[in-house]
């Protein structure tokens, strides 16, 4: 949650050439489980797909300015993407063409960023060239 913020400011400040998507996974410290004291909210470990769109909502309301999406309960997203906890894609033309590191540790808003300012200064080069 606490990346969140950054993360809105990105969707927004490159929306022009992008467009973004949250998936919502299985919750990282459910309050029944391995909790975070730093947590905002206290979510239970998600025992329904009803539980998991009512806390993907909690996430829409604290910021992106982007879709949200909750993941199935088989975590077939969170599977698929090794997203567990928390992971930063790009998927141009059905492929994933930059992939960050696993969170939280790896999970870098600047290098998305500087992926996003490269692929803007691209586009505009071949603007420019044709």
């Amino acid at each position: 949650m606490k990346r969140l913020k950054a993360f809105q400011r990105l969707v927004l400040q490159y929306s022009d050439i992008a467009d973004a998507l949250v998936i919502y996974i299985e919750e990282a410290h459910p309050s029944d489980g391995w909790i975070s004291s730093d947590a905002p909210y206290q979510i239970r470990q998600h025992r329904s797909l009803e539980e998991r769109l009512s806390a993907s909502r909690l996430m829409a309301r604290e910021a992106p300015g982007c879709a949200i999406v909750a993941d199935s309960m088989e975590n077939s997203s969170n599977r698929a993407y090794g997203a567990y906890f928390d992971r930063l894609y790009i998927v141009q033309d059905g492929k994933v063409v930059y992939q960050g590191g696993r969170g939280p540790e790896g999970y870098r808003i600047s290098e998305l960023r500087h992926w996003l300012d490269q692929y803007r200064k691209r586009m505009r080069d071949a603007v420019i060239q044709v």
